[in-house]
Formats: C-alpha cells, sequence, structure tokens
C-alpha cells in the first residue's frame, strides 16, 4: 500500500502538521517504508507459533515473577473526596458541560 502526497497532505492536515516540501517528500518516504515494512510481516506464515510474553523467551526459559492478585491498599474514598466541591453517594458531582 503506497501512499501518495495527497495522502500525506491529508494526514498532516487531520495531525494539525505544517508540512512543506522537503518535509513533506521525507514524510512520504517514511510511510511508505513503514508500510514496506508491515507488509512483509504480514506475509509470514505464523501458523503453529506460539505469542511470546516476551522477546527473551525466544532465547531462554524465563519464569514470570507475578504476585498474587490482592488488594494492599486500604479504602479511603472518604479521604479522598474531602477536597470535592460536590459528592453524592460517593461519586464526584461536576457541572453539567452539555445540553
Amino acid at each position: 500500500m503506497a501512499l501518495s502526497p495527497e495522502d500525506v497532505d491529508r494526514i498532516a492536515r487531520l495531525a494539525r502538521l505544517d508540512l512543506r516540501g522537503p518535509e513533506s517528500a521525507a514524510m512520504l518516504s517514511q510511510l511508505n517504508s513503514f508500510f514496506a515494512i508491515v507488509e512483509q510481516m504480514s506475509s509470514v506464515d505464523t501458523q503453529g507459533v506460539e505469542p511470546l510474553y516476551t522477546p527473551l523467551s525466544a532465547v531462554s526459559h524465563v519464569t514470570l515473577r507475578l504476585r498474587d492478585d490482592e488488594v494492599t491498599e486500604t479504602n479511603q474514598r472518604e479521604l479522598n473526596q474531602r477536597s470535592a466541591p460536590s459528592v453524592q453517594d460517593g461519586l464526584y458531582l461536576v457541572p453539567k458541560v452539555m445540553e
């Protein structure tokens, strides 16, 4: 999927970038190189390949050091909401901004 200079101009406009002549040409080249790499990666057959949770596991055995999923902090909702201008039933009340 090759981009055209018009595509780069549109992307720059959407991103609010002011790209001029050489910058726009450089961006076109960089984006097209990026998409070429993506196409090359997409063409590789990955059937039967297990995903890696870390790249290091491809070269050596890695043991995950995960902690137990336990609550370690006390509930401090009331303390945290003391400075709020308006709270009801444990929820922050804010002014309506859209009608």
